[in-house]
C-alpha cells in the first residue's frame, strides 16, 4: 500500500541511502527490513528472471530463494568492499538461483544465460572494489521513479504532498483497511468519484452516509483516502503492486 511510499519518503527527507540503512538493519532495526524487502520485489523479481529467462511470480520457489538471498546480502554486506549493495545483491541472488536450479535438475543439462565465470568475475569485480553501475539506472527502478514523480505531481492537485501523508497516515493496520474500503466505494461511485475529481476534495456529508464509520473518521482520513483512491483510479502499477490483497482492483 502507501507504506512503500511513506518509507521512500522518510528516507529521503533523512537523506539516507540504502547502504546506511542497510547498517541500521545489521544493528536490528528488523522494521526497516521488511519495509525493504518489500519494495525491492520487483528488484527480485527482474535479477531472478534474468537467470531463469522467464517472467517470475512471487509464488515461485525461485523468486522466495531470491528474496533469501537478498536478505542475506543485506545482512552480510560490507561497505568498505566498495560496490554498492545492490550490486553485490544481484550477485548473491544470481548465485543462489543458479544453486537452486541446479539442485532440482538432477544432473541434467540446464541451459543459463548467465554462467558461473560470469558470476565468479562479477564477485571478483566486487572484490577488488572496481566501481560497479548502480541498479537504480535501470528501466525498472527508473519507471517506478517516475511513477512516483506523476503520483507527487497528482497530489499536488489536491494540495497533498508526501509529507502530509506520512504524517497523517493511520497508525493502525484496522483504521488503514477502512481508509481503504471507503476509497474504493468513491472510485465505485461516479457521483462522488466525479466531485473528488472535479472539486479536488471529499463530499463528506454524501460519503458519510454510504460508510460505516463516522464524519470524524473520514476527515481525519481524508488526506490518506484520497491517495489511495487515486492509485486505483490512476495508471500506477508499482503503486497498485503493494495494494493487492486489499483492494478489488
Amino acid at each position: 500500500m502507501l507504506n512503500l511510499l511513506l518509507f521512500i519518503a522518510s528516507k529521503r527527507k533523512k537523506g539516507q541511502p540504502l547502504e546506511e540503512i542497510a547498517l541500521k538493519i545489521q544493528n536490528g532495526d528488523t522494521c526497516i527490513l521488511e519495509e525493504v524487502l518489500d519494495s525491492y520485489k520487483p528488484f527480485v523479481k527482474k535479477t531472478v528472471s534474468s537467470v531463469c529467462k522467464r517472467y517470475i511470480y512471487e509464488s515461485d520457489d525461485e523468486f522466495s530463494i531470491g528474496l533469501i538471498a537478498f536478505h542475506d546480502a543485506i545482512l552480510n554486506y560490507k561497505k568498505d568492499k566498495g560496490a554498492s549493495l545492490l550490486s553485490f545483491s544481484e550477485v548473491i541472488i544470481k548465485r543462489k538461483v543458479i544453486d537452486y536450479i541446479r539442485k532440482q535438475s538432477k544432473n541434467q543439462a540446464i541451459s543459463l544465460d548467465l554462467h558461473e565465470a560470469e558470476v565468479d568475475a562479477s564477485q571478483s569485480i566486487i572484490e577488488s572494489n572496481r566501481s560497479i553501475e548502480e541498479y537504480d539506472k535501470t528501466i525498472e527502478i527508473s519507471a517506478r521513479q517516475e511513477e512516483i514523480s506523476t503520483f507527487i505531481n497528482e497530489l499536488k492537485q489536491y494540495k497533498l504532498t508526501l509529507d502530509d501523508l506520512l504524517e497523517q497516515s493511520p497508525k493502525h493496520e484496522d483504521a488503514r483497511l477502512n481508509a481503504i474500503a471507503i476509497a474504493e466505494i468513491i472510485v465505485e461511485t461516479v457521483e462522488i468519484r466525479d466531485y473528488l475529481l472535479n472539486k479536488k476534495r471529499l463530499p463528506l456529508k454524501k460519503l458519510e452516509k454510504m460508510v460505516s464509520v463516522s464524519r470524524k473518521t473520514i476527515e481525519r482520513n481524508r488526506k490518506y483516502i484520497i491517495a489511495i483512491s487515486l492509485i486505483i483510479m490512476g495508471d500506477y502499477v508499482f503503486l497498485k503492486d503493494y495494494l493487492k490483497g486489499r483492494i478489488n482492483k
